[in-house]
């Protein structure tokens, strides 16, 4: 089975690779549809923008497998022009590479303070043969998901998910990119299980 990763984000196709090993599919990237294009992520929410992905994928390939995500900072107010919401790579509505976003959200946090209380809004959309089904946490679990973002960066990378250089576990103060080296999904595993078991559930391999 082919399954197309709806993103260019190399760290996103990582992300369901790694969910989807040992399963008999094979992963694929718009590059190998020959898309350049991608669809305009009008949604709300996560899930709706998560929705329109996949849906446009669905023309080019039966199963596809969409991701969105919102960044909110739980020390602002949610209607705070400073607020990620949907535009966590287009801030300021230009879209920054991964050095400028660094930048960008460690100038932030230092304006605040040197760290903010952040979170993720996440939602994942598959296409099946026609038929969309959508996993998303809701605004409730923002708290006990959180993290904190810092002003001072960690000298160590993730391609495709800059703010992991920024980011670090309220409870040992680890830079998520020091703990993808050692485990690509930084996820508590009951998350990482509960999304694998949508996954194969939506593409009909369970």
């Amino acid at each position: 089975m082919n399954v197309l990763i709806g993103t260019t984000n190399p760290a996103k196709v990582r992300r369901f690779a790694n969910m989807l090993e040992g399963c008999d599919v094979h992963i694929c990237t718009p590059l190998d549809f020959g898309l350049t294009e991608s669809p305009e992520e009008v949604g709300k929410d996560p899930a709706e923008n998560a929705r329109i992905k996949a849906a446009f994928y669905g023309q080019y390939c039966d199963y596809a497998i969409s991701n969105d995500s919102g960044l909110y900072f739980l020390d602002l107010p949610y209607d705070d022009p400073r607020q990620p919401g949907l535009h966590v790579r287009t801030p300021q509505g230009i879209r920054l590479n991964d050095d400028e976003m660094i930048d960008h959200y460690s100038g932030l946090a230092r304006e605040l303070g040197g760290r903010i209380s952040a979170s993720y809004l996440d939602a994942i959309a598959v296409y099946a043969k026609g038929e969309v089904q959508i996993y998303k946490n809701s605004k409730e679990t923002l708290e006990s998901n959180s993290f904190y973002m810092l002003s001072t960066p960690s000298s160590l990378r993730t391609p495709g998910w800059p703010l992991d250089s920024l980011s670090v576990r309220r409870d040992t103060g680890i830079y998520f990119v020091e703990e993808r080296i050692s485990d690509p999904v930084v996820k508590k595993q009951q998350t990482f299980d509960e999304i694998r078991n949508f996954l194969l559930t939506a593409l009909k391999l369970l």
